[in-house]
């Protein structure tokens, strides 16, 4: 018997990232997070075939985000949000850089005193 870890691989992780990238799927997810749908459902908001929005949900099943099932011709969804418990696990130790005021991205936005001025457009300080 073959014991798989309850920790995705970076494959895994790959395909939910490419399943999140575009935003009708991303739409589709959130959706399915307060009701399961059917495809022609998620299909609807959408200038898309029901094949296209297939193509979709396929894309989210191989990411394990959603799982579907055949109820006579209608294809039902249900979202699986395991998978993004691992994107939470592996963005978490980055949080710091936009939650943390001190921390680096921040201090990068942060003003320096070397900026033009808004009402003249020129540097605020004199060039030799």
């Amino acid at each position: 018997m073959i014991e798989r870890s309850a920790v995705p691989g970076p494959e895994h992780l790959d395909r939910v990232f490419r399943a999140l990238a575009h935003p009708a799927r991303r739409d589709m997810l959130a959706r399915l997070s307060t009701a399961p749908h059917s495809v022609g459902d998620l299909a609807a908001p959408y200038a898309m075939s029901l094949a296209a929005a297939s193509k979709h949900v396929q894309t989210l099943e191989g990411a394990g985000l959603v799982q579907r099932t055949v109820e006579g011709r209608t294809h039902m969804c249900r979202l699986d949000p395991a998978p993004l418990a691992a994107v939470h696990e592996w963005i978490g130790p980055y949080e710091r850089f936009w939650s943390d005021p001190s921390g680096s991205l921040a201090a990068m936005f942060r003003p320096s005193g070397n900026e033009l001025t808004p009402d003249t457009g020129q540097v605020p300080w004199p060039t030799p």
